[in-house]
């Protein structure tokens, strides 16, 4: 499995739908662009906030307000998933 970030749409705290657009940390914003296409859903707007959010803790939170148009679920959640480091990270407390 490939680094990308996870976006799920959440509806009654559950998970409605949702999908991985693989990328490199740094270009989450295109792949929050791909993966809203492919869960056909509009682009949120970016405030400080998430940027903030998503540097300190490779995740962030979208609500119905930070989107133009009205959308149907309750919000969306963003989270940055990187396999490889989660391997490396197991590899480097073994030997601590």
């Amino acid at each position: 499995m490939a680094a990308g970030i996870w976006v799920r749409l959440i509806e009654h705290n559950r998970t409605c739908r949702d999908t991985l657009a693989p990328c490199a940390r740094e270009d989450w914003q295109e792949a929050l662009t791909e993966a809203c296409h492919t869960l056909d859903v509009p682009r949120p707007i970016l405030i400080p906030k998430h940027l903030r959010d998503y540097q300190q803790f490779s995740q962030t939170r979208f609500l119905p307000e930070h989107f133009v148009e009205s959308v149907s679920f309750d919000r969306m959640e963003l989270e940055y998933i990187d396999p490889e480091a989660k391997k490396k990270k197991k590899i480097n407390e073994k030997y601590l």
